[in-house]
């Protein structure tokens, strides 16, 4: 072999092994730059946003614009209604109500444009001066796109005392793809998640029967006293959204939901959860109870890349024995889930999937995890009340999905989890290569 052409093949060696070193970093949450810089806040409880100015109540039947100018009051359930169209400026601040639990629902056919920007975010909050999980109601957006359920699902439990004139305004699913609810982008909701007497949380934020063309990016919602992002039906992309420390579930797909989940995040502390004590960051159903639902329709499917789930504990170990950590990810009977890049840190165990789930190959290729990261779980991936998990650990441990598990700590997995304004959680060069012990990548 000539000497060219043998310097040419060292270079393309050298070339691939680079490359697919820089690849294996793109785990989790990625960017050039930390794209939770400007518009995030971690600490919301220091912000003061001022008294509101404007009332929101009732329902607004026309189309109007919010203005930056003002700061708003959510009085009561607010409805936007008659096809009508809520548009908020970048900047506009926006407080639910505590003791009338202050909501705002999108209702089917009507549309929010909340379009906010990276240094001036659209801001949804508490006014209460010591602020807490569950101060208000939430927001809730409802569309025409269908479902798996028998009829249209409804959302009227969360309205106590709801006008008579706004059942109608409650309903939610359709036919329609690409039904189109808005844009919801750079926008932050905070302490969301009122107790109701009759549904119990509100949610930060409900999508039901959201529909394609809907935008919703850049959203982050934080120490929501229900879950913080709940989709229900409906197909629709998130991207680069954030959970943080949600008492219940970040992110919680059901009733057919055909989704993508793009490099987004999840952040759930030990200390922090609701009555219910069922939470995870990923939780993935078809169902609440099978009577309810057409299984004839598509089950709930999610198509999740490039995620960061971590479990911000001070002590892990003493919090599992303390049954305060529970599992990452949740799969429940008739749901798909194909999970890639994504890291999973901290949880008892990593996945678990509902004991309804029959293991053999064709549920597992509905369950894919493929250039995952697991890091310091207490186990892996399990069925439900099971203990046995080597059918599991074999499947999924085969080196074709390329999955790594570490025991690393969290402090020095990411790159800066203590800068307590602009933290960031992203993965650390070169940490999945330093702990990955797949003999071929060691050679």
């Amino acid at each position: 072999m000539k000497k060219s052409t043998r310097m040419f093949l060292l270079f393309l060696l050298v070339l691939g092994i680079y490359s697919n070193s820089y690849a294996q970093q793109e785990k989790g949450i990625v960017g050039i730059d930390n794209w939770l810089n400007n518009w995030t806040q971690f600490r919301p409880n220091q912000e003061y946003y001022g008294e509101p100015t404007q009332i929101l109540t009732g329902s607004i039947n026309k189309d109007t614009r919010l203005s930056k100018r003002y700061v708003y009051l959510l009085l009561g359930s607010v409805f936007v209604v008659n096809n009508a169209t809520l548009t908020i400026e970048p900047g506009t601040v926006i407080i639910g109500d505590y003791k009338t639990k202050g909501s705002l629902t999108i209702s089917k056919g009507s549309k929010i444009i909340a379009d906010g920007l990276e240094t001036d975010p659209i801001v949804f909050t508490s006014g209460k001066s010591v602020k807490r999980a569950g101060d208000w109601g939430g927001i809730m957006i409802l569309g025409d796109a269908p479902t798996n359920k028998f009829g249209n699902g409804s959302v009227a439990a969360f309205h106590e005392q709801l006008d008579a004139n706004n059942y109608g305004n409650t309903n939610y699913g359709g036919d329609n793809v690409e039904s189109n609810s808005g844009i919801l982008r750079y926008v932050r909701i905070e302490y969301a998640g009122k107790r109701t007497k009759t549904a119990g949380y509100f949610d930060g934020l409900l999508l039901a029967g959201v529909g394609n063309k809907t935008k919703v990016s850049n959203v982050m919602v934080s120490y929501a006293a229900g879950d913080a992002f709940k989709i229900l039906g409906g197909g629709f992309n998130l991207e680069q959204v954030v959970s943080y420390k949600s008492n219940g579930n970040d992110f919680n797909f059901n009733y057919g939901a055909q989704c993508g989940l793009i490099n987004s995040l999840a952040v759930r502390s030990p200390y922090i959860s609701n009555s219910e004590g069922s939470s995870r960051c990923v939780h993935i159903i078809s169902y609440q109870e099978q009577g309810e639902v057409d299984l004839s329709k598509k089950g709930t499917t999610v198509m999740a890349k490039n995620l960061t789930l971590l479990n911000d504990s001070e002590d892990l170990a003493s919090d599992i024995k303390l049954g305060l950590v529970r599992e990452g990810i949740y799969v429940g009977h008739n749901s798909s889930l194909d999970m890639k890049k994504t890291v999973v840190s901290g949880f008892n165990p990593a996945v678990i999937f509902e004991k309804k789930i029959t293991i053999n190959q064709e549920n597992l290729e509905k369950i894919q995890f493929s250039e995952m990261y697991f890091n310091n779980c207490n186990g892996n991936i399990f069925v439900e009340n099971n203990t046995n998990n080597d059918d599991l650990e074999n499947w999924y441990g085969n080196s074709a999905f390329f999955n790594v598990y570490s025991k690393g700590h969290n402090a020095e997995t990411f790159i800066d989890l203590n800068n307590e304004r602009r933290p960031d959680f992203r993965l650390k060069i070169n940490k999945i290569i330093a702990t990955n012990n797949d003999p071929d990548l060691d050679d």
